[in-house]
């Protein structure tokens, strides 16, 4: 059926994996709260902890499967590790994911009805 669309082009089996493993990383909202932290700039566990109204063990957690995700990277300075977003590739995923759930609710807020319904208790 798209055989026939000389522009039909589907992602390899190891891109497509490599997505889904992505989009899946970013599904937890601490991870959302710590990638967006770090795109304003490299930060320590203890400050995204704060940042995200999270423990700096779960932080650490985080951090460790995003980076083994390519999503953010370490940066070693004495006993302190400073993370950032892995590049601007991130920026753009996260930006996107962002914009587009802003669009969702707004688009749900337009559909609600201007007053409030009561229900009879």
């Amino acid at each position: 059926m798209h055989d026939s669309s000389p522009d039909f082009d589907m992602p390899n089996e190891e891109q497509v994996h490599l997505a889904a493993e992505s989009f899946r990383l970013l599904s937890d909202p601490t991870r959302i709260k710590i990638l967006w932290a770090l795109l304003q700039g490299e930060s320590n566990v203890a400050c995204l902890a704060e940042l995200a109204d999270a423990a700096p063990t779960a932080v650490s957690q985080h951090l460790a499967k995003l980076r083994l995700a390519g999503l953010v990277k370490g940066r070693r300075e004495g006993t302190f590790v400073y993370y950032s977003a892995a590049d601007e590739h991130v920026r753009r995923l996260l930006a996107q994911g962002l914009y587009h759930a802003d669009h969702i609710d707004r688009d749900q807020n337009d559909q609600a009805p201007a007053t409030p319904v009561h229900t009879a208790s």
